[in-house]
Order: C-alpha cells, then structure tokens, then sequence
C-alpha cells in the first residue's frame, strides 16, 4: 500500500475549534488556547504521523492551523490574513470546522469565498457536536453548507473530547495524493521552542485579563539559551498604553508573577528542563497599526536576527526591566 501525505488547512472564522483540533490530532500542545477570539495571529504547523493499518499505507499529514478569519481593520489583522491567505495556496485539502452551537453569519461567508478563491478540494468539519442534544437538528445546516460549496466529506466532531478524530483522519488520509513523508517520526511541528515559549506567555495573558488587554498585548522573547538543566528565558510583553501596562504589572507585581509562573512550568512542561523566566512590560503606543512593528513578530524574522547575532552582528536597543 502507497504511503500518502500532504498539507492540510485548518480554515473558520474565530473561536471555531481550530487550535483544539490542531493539538488533539497531533496529541501535543502546539497552539495556544483561550476563550476569547483571534487567539491564534500565525499559521502553526503540526505534524500527524499516520501508521500503517489494515487498507492503507500509513502517511504523514502536515496540519496548518489559521488565525481565524475576519475582515481586517488594523496591521495586525492584515497581518493574520495574509497567513490565512498563504496557508491556503500551498495546502493539499482544507478543513473548513463550524461551530454548530453558533448560527451562520457573514464571517462564515467570508470564509468560504476565501475557499472559493483557492478551489481547493475540502472537507466540512462540525465542531462541538457533543452539545447538540437532538443530532437531527445538525441536517439542516449541513444542507445548508453543501449548497455553498461542493464539501468531499461532511464529518461531526467534538475535539475537545475527541469524538470522531479516528474517521477524520482515515478520510484525510484517503484524500491526500501518495507521497513522502515530509518530516522525521519524533518530529510534531516546525515551530522553534524560542516562538512557543512566546506564545505560552500569551496564553497566560489572555488567561489572567480582562476587556482590551488581550488584544492589545504581544510577546517576543529577547533571549533564549537552553541547556541540558535550565533554560533562561527573557521576554517582553508590549502593551499598548500605560495603563495597559500597569494592570499587567499588577500591584506590588502581583499580575507579572502569576502570568510568569503560569508561562514557567507549561515552558518547563514543554522543554523538559527547570526554566528561569524574566518578563518585562514596555509600552508601544499602536503597535498593532504599526507595519513594521508587526513584521517583528514573525518567528521567521526573529530566527534571522538571533542568527545574526549570534554571527556577530550587533544591532537593537538599549531598554530596561519594569
């Protein structure tokens, strides 16, 4: 039997399931997760290998989760929407998920012209079935739905409680063309451990604030040296205004140190080593209006500066610890 493989996109509008479906396939914690909407700003990539079974070969499936779409209104947002708009033209299939316990409106639309504009062969993937009591009630959105795009396969899942995962894997699998596998056995995603350490601390932020703190926060790690025992982590968390930064601080640090212990042992979790983790909090006014402020944040673009650093190029600037 041939072995298949290929490049999956996860695609919906925000807070569908798309990151909880990332890490339930994959079986580890690659994207962060939250109640609140457009968590995820970049694509993040996980790795689903597929052994060999009773009808087919085995495969590897390179899954590719999404900001969840919108119509942009900010640097940032424009930012997000080009990783959707990339992520679409180099994948094999699209996993379009619905939350069903929410009723269509125009960002679904939005979506699935996104879909149109790619021509991309996809599944339709319902999320959240387990809190559809009368299952009879999901016929008439699914009808819905293959009116608006020529769907291959129509699959209910919960992943939060992984309920139809299996089937969702043997029908990705049987769709995508025969090929290599892509990466290695013990590899689950291409993200270094430097970008997922960011993203833990995001998580942590969006976990412990309120109103428009979450939006108007991001992180990037300014150093990262591992070691086989302890790994040193200094990173800032940029607010957009004073008052940002001093609910993020909280009294006497309260704020900092819960965010901080938090983000340390899921980093320490993840990298199997003790972690000393330094945060600092800086203000830079519109920073999510600012082009290049948001090309910064790239994980590609920050694995450029720290190499050439690390070749001898001395470039930055001088800030303090708050």
């Amino acid at each position: 039997m041939a072995f298949h493989s290929g490049f999956v996109c996860i695609l919906g509008r925000p807070n569908a399931g798309k990151s909880t479906l990332l890490n339930a396939l994959v079986g580890e914690k690659l994207a962060i997760i939250s109640p609140k909407p457009q968590t995820t700003r970049n694509r993040i990539q996980g790795v689903v290998h597929v052994p060999k079974r009773k009808g087919h070969g085995g495969g590897q499936i390179v899954l590719i989760d999404t900001p969840g779409v919108h119509k942009p209104d900010s640097s940032l947002g424009r930012k997000m929407m080009v990783e959707v708009r990339e992520a679409l033209e180099g994948c094999d299939l699209v996993l379009v998920i619905m939350d069903v316990t929410r009723k269509y409106d125009p960002r679904d639309q939005f979506a699935l012209d996104l879909l149109k504009q790619s021509g991309t062969p996809a599944f339709l993937i319902l999320n959240k079935v387990d809190r559809v009591r009368e299952k009879a009630r999901l016929l008439p959105l699914i009808e819905e739905y293959r009116k608006l795009y020529d769907f291959k396969e129509v699959i209910p899942i919960s992943a939060l409680k992984r309920n139809g995962l299996d089937v969702l894997l043997e029908k990705v699998i049987s769709a995508l063309p025969a090929g290599p596998a892509y990466f290695p056995e013990d590899q689950v995603t291409d993200q270094p451990a430097r970008f997922m350490a960011a993203e833990i601390i995001r998580e942590q932020v969006l976990l412990a604030t309120e109103e428009e703190i979450p939006y108007a926060t991001t992180v990037i790690v300014e150093s990262f040296e591992e070691g086989s025992r302890l790994t040193r982590i200094a990173a800032t968390i940029y607010a957009e205004r004073e008052g940002q930064k001093a609910i993020l601080i909280g009294k006497r640090g309260q704020m900092l140190k819960k965010i901080g212990t938090g983000a340390r042992l899921q980093i320490e979790r993840m990298l199997g080593t003790k972690v000393f983790l330094e945060l600092y909090v800086k203000v830079q006014p519109g920073w999510r209006d600012s082009r290049s402020f948001i090309e910064e944040l790239d994980w590609r673009r920050q694995l450029e500066h720290v190499m050439l650093q690390q070749s001898g190029y001395q470039g930055g600037h001088n800030e303090t610890k708050e």
